[in-house]
């Protein structure tokens, strides 16, 4: 009798385990996009969100860590007519009033971000307060990095692609 008592007490544990786990990995899953980690396994590049604040135009934030540890600014805007998510990575920008010409000049890439989940379904990257989609597409990234001002000499090496996997959620 003392055995099976013994038995039942550590398949309780274990089970209260079991809901533990389940439980860590439900709060992965509802992780917000401005705080998910992306990460693309081509080159070891990551984005990282960041909350953007009270921006009336700006509808996510992000940097993307390069090798060499190169970090390119990130925006997300929301184009009026036909919605899309625009999106840019800037490198050295100038601070303050910066022309067109200036901005064109340290924007290493820009385009429309697409998600897809788990099923393959594609999408449009969401603004804050969604849950982040499992991947992110970026079209044409690594051809438009390799011909940056941030690539090659001291910038970095490793071109990445054009898609990236969630890898977790920020505190």
């Amino acid at each position: 009798m003392p055995y099976d008592l013994c038995h039942c007490r550590i398949v309780s544990i274990s089970a209260a385990a079991a809901i533990v786990v389940f439980a860590v990995a439900d709060a992965h899953a509802a992780c917000p996009i401005e705080l998910a980690v992306y990460g693309d396994a081509q080159s070891g590049s990551e984005i990282d969100f960041t909350p953007t604040g009270t921006s009336a135009t700006v509808t996510n934030s992000f940097r993307m860590i390069l090798d060499n540890n190169v970090v390119l600014n990130g925006i997300v805007m929301w184009n009026e007519g036909v919605s899309r998510p625009n999106g840019a990575l800037m490198y050295k920008c100038p601070e303050g009033d910066v022309t067109g010409e200036e901005l064109a000049a340290c924007t290493a890439w820009h385009g429309v971000i697409y998600t897809a989940d788990d099923k393959g379904n594609i999408g449009l990257l969401p603004a804050e307060g969604v849950e982040a989609p499992k991947t992110l597409i970026l079209p044409d990234l690594g051809p438009s990095l390799r011909q940056s001002s941030a690539y090659g000499g001291s910038g970095f090496s490793k071109v990445s692609g054009d898609v990236f996997a969630l890898k977790g959620c920020q505190e």
